[in-house]
């Protein structure tokens, strides 16, 4: 239990809080829904998103009479309780005879939330919850809420709105008009390829240091902690060897075998139990072959991890994967997790197929240095185009950029910050 002081003296100094901080507006709005559930990876600014909001709300005219904002990972908030949150309601009620919006940001740390949830949804309340932790990780979140919200994903940040957080306009028509410029803009993608888009991370000098504490943060407090895994030495090889393998379809046998060739002992049930675990910590995303049947899809996907500071730290020489890593992310912040990105594997290999835009993507570091690395990549891209509709083939490079006519069609070499820019 909390006192109802001690909660209102927390919710008047979360207003400060959210009106303290510069916000840059991010891909993803909350405006399109009343009731509206945020997942993903822990420290992805899912709270900024909130802070923006509220921002918005409050320069629209609306006042805080209007809007409750509270965070659950507040210390003073401890021992608080499902009996507890009701008084959420009664605290604003002493303060402001108007129905508030409720922004609840961390609400899967109090036990029952989701019964205060499907509550506030069915009285018609404006409710924005955010939740960081396998279970509202999970893709039961709709169910266990009951269909009342409508979840949205949110991911690191994208190359846009890294360049706007360290002060750059993507939009500007001049950003590559002078060598000093370019040079600029290269400097800042080589910083987002090597160390990625944790927003926290984006202005730090030193981020090595942040991506370590926060993946140890992931791997023992969102998996091994929470589903009681004893075995964390083989949880730690799964993820090297995993990082280790980004281009690589990978199935649950060899990836046992993988994991056992370092003479771990661990059974199949097991590493598919810990794959599972990590895409519900949004540690991992999968994308399905879309040649396979369903069946296949499931269990013989390619990995990627949810940014590339993360691979940064397991793997070494591996700027490749980090390339293929970078474009992964951004085909699926762009077209979303659910059915909608796709690699194809059978008899040819493509990296990645949109069906919604038609659009075949092979991923290659260059292209320009090897005769038989161009003619595999641009192969695949014709072969493609005869058994799947292609109206777009793309080759996205680190830094090189051309138009290649083959067999009548025409590929796209871009390289990989024009391709995240457009």
């Amino acid at each position: 239990m909390i006192s109802k002081e001690n909660l209102l003296e927390v919710m008047l100094e979360n207003r400060e809080e959210v009106m303290r901080h510069k916000v840059i507006p991010r891909y993803i709005t909350i405006d399109d829904f009343d009731r509206q559930v945020l997942v993903g990876v822990r420290r992805a600014g899912k709270s900024y998103i909130l802070y923006g909001q509220i921002q918005k709300l409050i320069a629209s005219g609306k006042t805080w009479d209007e809007i409750l904002y509270l965070n659950f990972e507040d210390e003073r908030l401890t021992g608080m309780d499902i009996s507890d949150l009701n008084s959420i309601l009664e605290v604003h009620a002493r303060i402001s005879d108007k129905r508030p919006m409720l922004f609840l940001d961390e609400i899967q740390n109090i036990e029952g939330w989701e019964k205060f949830a499907r509550r506030v949804a069915d009285n018609k309340y404006h409710v924005v919850i955010t939740g960081s932790n396998a279970k509202m990780l999970s893709t039961d979140v709709a169910a266990t809420l009951g269909g009342r919200y409508l979840t949205k994903e949110v991911f690191p940040l994208s190359f846009k709105e890294y360049l706007a957080i360290t002060g750059i306009d993507s939009e500007d028509k001049f950003l590559t008009a002078t060598t000093e410029r370019r040079a600029l803009l290269m400097r800042q993608f080589e910083e987002y390829f090597q160390f990625g888009g944790f927003p926290e991370c984006a202005t730090l000098p030193v981020k090595r240091d942040y991506l370590t504490s926060l993946y140890q943060k992931i791997f023992l407090g969102d998996i091994a902690a929470r589903h009681r895994i004893d075995n964390i030495f083989a949880l730690r090889v799964l993820f090297k060897k995993l990082a280790e393998s980004v281009m690589h379809p990978l199935s649950f046998s060899r990836a046992t075998n993988i994991v056992a060739s370092t003479g771990v002992k661990i059974g199949k049930p097991t590493v598919i139990n810990y794959l599972e675990y990590s895409r519900n910590a949004y540690l991992l995303l999968s994308i399905p072959n879309i040649a396979d049947n369903l069946t296949e899809r499931v269990s013989n996907p390619k990995y990627y991890f949810i940014d590339n500071g993360i691979i940064s730290l397991l793997a070494l020489d591996i700027r490749s994967s980090l390339l293929e890593n970078l474009i992964a992310l951004a085909l699926i912040r762009r077209y979303g997790t659910k059915d909608a990105v796709y690699h194809y594997n059978h008899g040819i290999e493509v990296d990645f197929y949109i069906p919604e835009s038609e659009t075949a993507i092979q991923v290659s570091y260059t292209i320009s240095t090897s005769n038989e690395t161009f003619e595999r990549e641009t192969k695949a891209l014709v072969k493609i185009g005869e058994r799947l509709p292609v109206q777009r083939r793309i080759i996205i490079t680190y830094d090189e950029e051309s138009i290649i006519e083959k067999d009548n069609h025409s590929i796209e070499v871009m390289p990989a910050w024009k391709f995240l820019l457009t």
